[in-house]
C-alpha cells in the first residue's frame, strides 16, 4: 500500500546547521533516485531472514555505486550474506563488539581517502526574480556566496507582482509531473512558512472548469504523493460557503497551497549574495571559466558556474533553449478582501487588498498595461464570482503591471547544464509557477553545480533537464567550452 507522504522530502534541521533527504519508499527504489555519494552508512534494516529486500544484491550494488572513496559502514548483522555481499563490492569487513543485548556488530569500510572540501567556485547568478534569489539562497546553504546579476531591481519581471500564487500543476495521469510539483509544493511551503512576512493566504481553491474536472480532482485527491488532508474534493455547497457567495460547481482545496509575498521573498534570499547592476549582453568562455559581457563589450565578472536565471531574458542570452513567450497583466484593487481561488483566472490577497487576473497572451512581449486587458480581468471574474467582480468594480479604478512569462513546449521547467556546455546551467521555463517550481529547482541545480546531492529523484531531475528527450533544442554552442 502506497503511503500518503511516498517520495523525497527535503528537511531543514537550522538548530544543527544541517540538511535532511528522507526518502520514503522501498529501499531499491529510494537508492536508485539517489543522486549524491555517502562517507557514512547506518544499515538498520532488521535481519535479512526478516527483511530480504533490505539486504538484496541490487540494494548492495546500490551502496557500493553511492560510496564515497572512504566511506564507512555501520550495522548490528552480522549475517555471513551481509559479510560476503559488502566484501565482494570492496569493502574492508570486520566484526565488532556489539551493544546491549547485541553480542556482536559488522564495520566496513571502502578503500581510499576521504577527500576534503575543495575550493569555493566562483558563481553568477543572471536574474533577481523568484529563479535568481532561490538560487542565491540554495547556493549560499551550499557555503558558496552566489553574485547576482541583475539589469534592475530585483522583481523586475514576473516575480514584481503583490501578490504570488503557490500551486502545483495538477496531472492526474502522469504521476511523474505529479510528484514532481507535489515535492516543489511541499519545499516552498516549507520555506515560506519560516519565512517572516512570507506567507499571505494559505490554502487555495481550484473550482472545476469543465464536467470532467470533478473526476480528476477526485484522481487526483487520492494521489499517494500528498501529506494527509493536503488535497480535498469539495462540492458546489462547500464551495460556496468558502467563497462566500453561490457557485455552481464544486472544487479542489489545496491546503498546502498559498499565496505569498514576493517582495519580502527576494528581499530574504538575495541577501544570501552579492549583488551587481548591469545588462549582460552575452556569455563567453574564458579558459575554464565564463565572463559575462555588457553591451558595451565591457567585462561585468567572470565565474567558474553561471546558472541563467532570467525569466523571458533566458532565450536572448541561450537562443537555443526552446523558450517562448507568454504576455500577462494583473489588476489589483485596495480594501477588498477574499480568499486565494483559481479556475483559469485567479484572485489572490495582498494584505491590503486583492489581485486578480491574469491575461495568457501567448507569444506576446508587448510592454505596457491595457485597459482592455483589466476589462478582460474583470470580466474573467464576473463569469464565476459575481459578487466579487461587483466589489472590485466598486473599489475604483484598479491597479495594473504586466510581465512576461518564459514557457517551454512540454510546460515543464529548464533545470540543469546548458546542452553541451560544462559549468553552464539554467533554471527557467517556469511559466506561472515560479513560486511553487523555483525552490526545490533551485536546490537542484545548485546542487549539480557543485557536486552536491540533489533532493531530486533521479527520475524526476530528468523530466526537468534541458537536454531530455522529446525537447527540441537548437543547439549552439560557443567555441572552447563543451563536454568531450
Amino acid at each position: 500500500m502506497a503511503r500518503a507522504d511516498a517520495g523525497f522530502h527535503r528537511l531543514d534541521l537550522p538548530e544543527l546547521d544541517a540538511t535532511l533527504d528522507l526518502a520514503v519508499g522501498e529501499v531499491g527504489w529510494a537508492l536508485s533516485q539517489w543522486t549524491g555519494r555517502a562517507d557514512a552508512w547506518f544499515l538498520d534494516g532488521f535481519a535479512p531472514s526478516t527483511n530480504p529486500d533490505m539486504w538484496s544484491e541490487a540494494v548492495l550494488d546500490h551502496i557500493a555505486a553511492r560510496s564515497a572513496p572512504g566511506a564507512r559502514v555501520a550495522t548490528f548483522t552480522v549475517a555471513g550474506a551481509v559479510r560476503r555481499g559488502l566484501a565482494e563490492r570492496g569493502f574492508t569487513v570486520e566484526k565488532q563488539p556489539g551493544h546491549g543485548r547485541k553480542r556482536e556488530r559488522l564495520e566496513a569500510r571502502l578503500p581510499g581517502a576521504v577527500t576534503g572540501m575543495e575550493d569555493r567556485p566562483a558563481v553568477a547568478v543572471i536574474g533577481a526574480g523568484i529563479a535568481g534569489a532561490a538560487l542565491a539562497r540554495a547556493f549560499g546553504v551550499l557555503g558558496v556566496r552566489a553574485t547576482v546579476v541583475e539589469a534592475q531591481q530585483s522583481g523586475a519581471g514576473a516575480s514584481g507582482f503583490p501578490s504570488a500564487l503557490v500551486t502545483p500543476r495538477l496531472d492526474a495521469g502522469d504521476g511523474e509531473i505529479a510528484a514532481l510539483h507535489a515535492q516543489a509544493l511541499g519545499r516552498a511551503a516549507s520555506l515560506y512558512r519560516a519565512m517572516p512576512g512570507a506567507v499571505i493566504d494559505r490554502g487555495v481553491l481550484q473550482l472545476e472548469q469543465t464536467p470532467r474536472d470533478a473526476g480528476r480532482f477526485a484522481k487526483i485527491a487520492a494521489q499517494p504523493i500528498w501529506p494527509e488532508g493536503a488535497m480535498a474534493v469539495l462540492d458546489a455547497a462547500a464551495c460556496s460557503d468558502r467563497l462566500g457567495e453561490p457557485v455552481s460547481t464544486g472544487g479542489l482545496w489545496m491546503g498546502e497551497a498559498m499565496s505569498v509575498h514576493p517582495a519580502a521573498i527576494l528581499e530574504a534570499w538575495l541577501g544570501e549574495a552579492d549583488r551587481i547592476t548591469a545588462t549582460v549582453e552575452r556569455i563567453e568562455p574564458a579558459g575554464r571559466r565564463w565572463r559575462l559581457v555588457d553591451m558595451a563589450d565591457a567585462v561585468i565578472l567572470e565565474a567558474d558556474i553561471v546558472v541563467i536565471a532570467a525569466g523571458w531574458g533566458t532565450a536572448g542570452l541561450e537562443p537555443a533553449l526552446p523558450l517562448a513567450p507568454v504576455r500577462g497583466q494583473a489588476d489589483w484593487v485596495e480594501a477588498v478582501t477574499a480568499g486565494t481561488v483559481a479556475w483559469g483566472g485567479y484572485t489572490a490577497p495582498t494584505g491590503s487588498g486583492l489581485l486578480f487576473g491574469a491575461t495568457h497572451d501567448r507569444g506576446e512581449t508587448g510592454d505596457g498595461p491595457s485597459t482592455e486587458a483589466s476589462t478582460r480581468n474583470l470580466a474573467t471574474v464576473a463569469a464565476r464570482l459575481p459578487g466579487l467582480a461587483g466589489r472590485i468594480a466598486a473599489a475604483g479604478a484598479s491597479r495594473t503591471r504586466t510581465a512576461i512569462r518564459a514557457t517551454t513546449p512540454d510546460r515543464l521547467p529548464l533545470a540543469g547544464p546548458v546542452p553541451g556546455t560544462e559549468g553552464l546551467f539554467v533554471l527557467g521555463g517556469l511559466g506561472s509557477r515560479g513560486f511553487c517550481a523555483a525552490p526545490l529547482l533551485a536546490e537542484h541545480v545548485a546542487a549539480l553545480a557543485t557536486g552536491a546531492p540533489s533532493p531530486l529523484p533521479a527520475g524526476l531531475a530528468a523530466r526537468t533537464a534541458p537536454q531530455r528527450p522529446g525537447l527540441a533544442t537548437r543547439l549552439v554552442l560557443p567555441p572552447g567550452r563543451v563536454d568531450g
